[in-house]
């Protein structure tokens, strides 16, 4: 991750295991937030985006999965 300039305080985190992801013409919507229990879906962080950096954050998704898929020990069950 790169570092933070001067003076600049560190990003909040946010844990979420529920995503939504919507596209018009000109942008893609990003949707993240919990869902506890199951269909009590709650949004709590929304990113909008051109389509060029959309496919920018899916390549950087696919690499870094693949770099911990390399990392891991192989799983019971061959996945």
């Amino acid at each position: 991750m790169s570092q933070l300039p001067p003076g600049e305080e560190e990003p909040e985190g946010r844990y979420a295991n529920y995503f939504e992801v919507g596209f018009n013409s000109y942008e893609f919507v990003f949707d993240f937030g919990q869902q506890y229990p199951p269909g009590a879906e709650r949004i709590h962080t929304r990113i909008v985006t051109s389509p060029q950096l959309a496919r920018n954050l899916r390549e950087l998704l696919d690499r870094s999965l693949q770099d911990y898929g390399n990392e891991q020990p192989p799983s019971e069950g061959g996945q």
